[in-house]
């Protein structure tokens, strides 16, 4: 057996995952389903048709406690955590002080503490950003991550499949917000209206001991498949959703990245701020954009992309769309040619193939609140 093998971390989910015939691959340091027998595609419509059942354990979870837990993630985070009240999410990102991404996240607000949720694959990364920062401010923060499981109940079934199993009012909880209550008998469950799908839909924080019961419970409805990496992948990117290491990295900034409603400059300083506000001033020279084409091309990761015969990066991300049916996908383009049906060019396997700029998202009918 191989080093890398043994290095490979295991969610509470992972027996469950083999005995449905889940296809593991390693992502983030851990062994993750990309899809289950049915394929992508099956788990993508039946999100958008009815209920897919995502685990996303291996995300990363810090609670934040303390009188000065506010002002901390202000200084840290771009968006506004001031304008949360208790039981409400927000969208935010963490930078670096040159204003490019460190990440995306997640911040919740209690009554008594905030959970700020990063990606797996930063969770390292995040933890050494900030944790050194928390010693200006009387707060306290520490990594939940392995003491928390995750589960994603997506589709626009999603309320009606979770109800009868919770004792958390679904009906009253609005988009991006949460309460905590019991899910099929397990107590302390963070029930949570957010997802990454554009679909209504739940997450569901708790004990990663008490994996089983949730699982079983939710996956027990006939309207529920389980759904992996790959139709999670197809699923954001059809809303226009940002995946950090494709859409947004450490070379781009949220200005940039089509984020600027995550940047509120005016709730003080915070890292990155200086440099986002003189990009501001200077004025961008590029710009994220969606794109499609008329060619039954898949545009995947990486492929050259061409503007007015220029080279202009490449593809961020890409796929054929399983709802629409068509080539969808991300770049950056110089400003000027990022207005909605401006020419570019995919370089697909050698053949400059046309595409044209389209506003996203690319899919208009999900069924989030």
């Amino acid at each position: 057996m191989t080093t890398a093998d043994t290095s490979l971390r295991r969610t509470p989910f992972y027996d469950i995952h083999v005995a449905l015939g889940g296809k593991m691959v390693p992502f983030a340091g851990y062994e993750m389903p990309v899809q289950y027998p049915g394929g992508i595609t099956a788990e993508h419509k039946a999100v958008r048709e009815r209920a897919g059942l995502f685990d996303v354990s291996h995300m990363g979870e810090f609670m934040v406690r303390g009188p000065g837990a506010l002002d901390f993630l202000n200084s840290v985070t771009t968006n506004d955590a001031a304008a949360l009240a208790a039981g409400q999410v927000q969208y935010s990102s963490l930078l670096y002080e040159r204003g490019t991404f460190v990440d995306d996240c997640l911040i919740y607000r209690f009554a008594d503490r905030f959970m700020l949720v990063v990606n797996a694959s930063n969770a390292a990364k995040d933890w050494g950003h900030i944790h050194p920062r928390s010693g200006a401010f009387d707060c306290e923060l520490s990594d939940a991550s392995d003491d928390t499981a995750l589960l994603a109940l997506q589709g626009p079934v999603a309320q009606a499949v979770l109800a009868p199993h919770t004792d958390v009012d679904l009906e009253t909880m609005g988009y991006y917000h949460f309460a905590v209550g019991t899910v099929a008998g397990v107590p302390d469950v963070i029930v949570s209206r957010t997802g990454y799908t554009g679909e209504d839909g739940f997450e569901l924080y708790f004990d990663p001991a008490r994996a089983e019961p949730v699982w079983n419970a939710l996956i027990g409805d006939a309207r529920v498949s389980p759904a992996g990496l790959g139709s999670r992948d197809s699923l954001r990117l059809e809303m226009g959703m940002a995946l950090y290491g494709n859409d947004i990295d450490d070379t781009v900034t949220p200005l940039e990245a089509n984020l600027a409603w995550i940047v509120k400059l005016r709730k003080g300083d915070f890292t990155g701020r200086d440099a986002l506000v003189r990009q501001k001033e200077t004025g961008l020279t590029r710009r994220l954009a969606g794109f499609t084409s008329a060619e039954k091309v898949f545009p995947r990761h990486g492929y050259p992309v061409y503007c007015g015969g220029q080279p202009s990066g490449t593809v961020c991300s890409g796929t054929m769309s399983p709802s629409l049916g068509i080539p969808i996908g991300t770049c950056y383009l110089p400003l000027s040619s990022t207005a909605e049906g401006s020419v570019l060019e995919l370089d697909v396997r050698g053949k400059r193939v046309p595409a044209t700029v389209v506003k996203m998202p690319f899919y208009r009918h999900a069924s989030h609140r």
